[in-house]
Order: structure tokens, then sequence, then C-alpha cells
């Protein structure tokens, strides 16, 4: 699997699990509730700093938004 798509749906599924909205992980993150849509979809590429600092935003370790599926 594509790392991006994994990472986009790693945190689409924590975000949810946290039963949070791209609006209020934007709030708590800073970063656009645009970025983070197209972060769902696996449309970015976002840095090891963007990852930290949104599973901060999530109240997560980073390493979960990387972890493959069969992982968990």
């Amino acid at each position: 699997m594509d790392m991006r798509q994994l990472v986009g749906r790693n945190f689409a599924r924590l975000r949810r699990e946290k039963g949070l909205t791209q609006e209020q992980v934007e709030a708590r993150s800073g970063y656009s509730q645009q970025y983070l849509s197209s972060l769902e979809r696996g449309r970015r590429n976002p840095t090891v700093i963007t990852l930290f600092e949104l599973s901060q935003a999530l109240g997560v370790c980073h390493v979960e938004l990387v972890k493959p599926e069969d992982d968990r």
C-alpha cells in the first residue's frame, strides 16, 4: 500500500475513534480542513514534523499514523 494512503486511512480512523471532526482537528493542530481532507484521501505527503503535530492533536502516538493495518 502507498504510504500516503496508509497515513490517510489511519488518520481518518483515529480521528473518528476520538469523535473529532476535521474542523476540530484544524483548531487543535493549525492545519486547514482542506489539508486534512486531502491527507485522509491519500493526496498529501506529510513530513515527519506534520505527522508528529497531527498525532499530538489527536492525542495518540505518532507511530499510530504509520502503523500497517495488519499490525493493529
